[in-house]
C-alpha cells in the first residue's frame, strides 16, 4: 500500500537531517549556501538579508546601501504614527507581539506606510527615469492602482510630503548619503531630479520616496520592498514600546483638555 506525501515546496530553503534524529537539522543550506558553516561566518546582517530576498549575495556596495536604508529607518521617530502606535500598546501593558502588530498594521498603509512604498516601487519599474510619466504619476497617482479593491484612493502623491512645505533636512541628508553609496543609480537622478518632481507634486520629497528609489536601486521588486520597509522599521517601534511601558501610563501624555467631544453624552439626559 502506497502513501501520497504532500512536501512543502521551496528553492529558498533546504535541510539534511541529522543521522540519528529526522526532525533535527544537520546543515541548513540557504540558495545553496550553507547558513553555519558559510553564511555565519563570512556575511553581514545585510548580507543575509539580501541573499534571503534575492537568492544571491549581494555587490559590496548593495550590501552597504542596504545597510544604510536599514540604519535610515529603523526608527522612524516620535512624529511616525507606527511608532506612537507601538508606544500606545506598551504604555498600555500589552505583551511584546501586540505592540509589534500594532506598528505593522499602521505602517503598512498609504501615507509614510508600506503601501507607499509599494506604488513608488511600481512606478519606478514603469517609469524609470522618464520625467513626463512622473509628472503623470505625481498628478494622477490612482490612475494606476484603480483595480487595488483593498484600499481607498491615495490623497496625495505616492514618494512626496502632503503636510510641509519644503523638504526636510533628513530626507536632505538621507538623499545625499545614499546616493553617493548608488551615483549610477535612480537615488542620484532623484536628487537631481528634486526640485522639479517637487514642482510636479506641489509637495515636498518624503523619505518614502528616498526609501523606495534606494529599494529600487537594490533590484527590490514592489513587493519585496514592501515586506522590507515593514520589517526594518520594528526596531524603532520594539525600543519606544519598550521604554513607555519602564516609564508607565502616568507619564504618557493625554491631551484631555485639547478633545473636544461634539456629541458629549454627559450633556444629554439619560432616562
Amino acid at each position: 500500500m502506497s502513501q501520497n506525501k504532500q512536501l512543502y515546496q521551496t528553492k529558498i530553503w533546504f535541510e539534511e537531517p541529522e543521522d540519528n534524529n529526522p526532525f533535527s537539522a544537520k546543515n541548513s543550506y540557504v540558495h545553496g549556501y550553507n547558513l553555519y558553516e558559510d553564511v555565519l561566518p563570512n556575511s553581514s546582517w545585510s548580507e543575509y538579508i539580501y541573499l534571503l530576498f534575492k537568492s544571491e549575495l549581494p555587490s559590496p556596495q548593495q550590501s552597504q546601501l542596504l545597510e544604510k536604508i536599514a540604519i535610515s529607518i529603523a526608527n522612524p521617530g516620535l512624529r511616525d504614527n507606527s511608532i506612537r502606535a507601538a508606544m500606545n500598546a506598551g504604555v498600555g501593558g500589552s505583551t511584546a507581539a501586540s505592540s509589534l502588530i500594532s506598528a505593522l498594521g499602521v505602517g503598512a498603509g498609504q501615507y509614510a506606510g508600506a503601501q507607499e512604498i509599494y506604488r513608488l516601487v511600481s512606478h519606478w519599474q514603469d517609469a524609470k527615469q522618464n520625467l513626463p510619466a512622473w509628472k503623470d504619476f505625481t498628478q494622477n497617482p490612482n490612475q494606476k492602482f484603480q483595480r487595488v479593491e483593498l484600499w481607498d484612493p491615495i490623497e496625495h502623491p505616492p514618494g512626496f510630503e502632503p503636510n510641509a512645505s519644503s523638504c526636510c533636512k533628513t530626507v536632505i541628508d538621507a538623499l545625499t548619503f545614499l546616493s553617493s553609496i548608488s551615483p549610477n543609480g535612480n537615488l542620484r537622478w532623484l536628487e537631481k531630479n528634486r526640485k522639479q518632481l517637487e514642482k510636479y507634486a506641489k509637495y515636498p520629497l518624503s523619505m518614502s520616496g528616498v526609501i523606495a528609489t534606494a529599494l529600487y536601486d537594490l533590484g527590490f521588486t514592489s513587493k519585496e520592498s514592501e515586506m522590507l520597509f515593514l520589517i526594518l522599521r520594528l526596531p524603532g517601534a520594539a525600543v519606544h514600546a519598550l521604554e513607555q511601558e519602564k516609564f508607565g501610563w502616568k507619564a504618557f501624555p493625554f491631551f484631555g483638555n485639547e478633545t473636544i467631544l461634539t456629541d458629549d453624552p454627559k450633556n444629554k439626559n439619560l432616562t
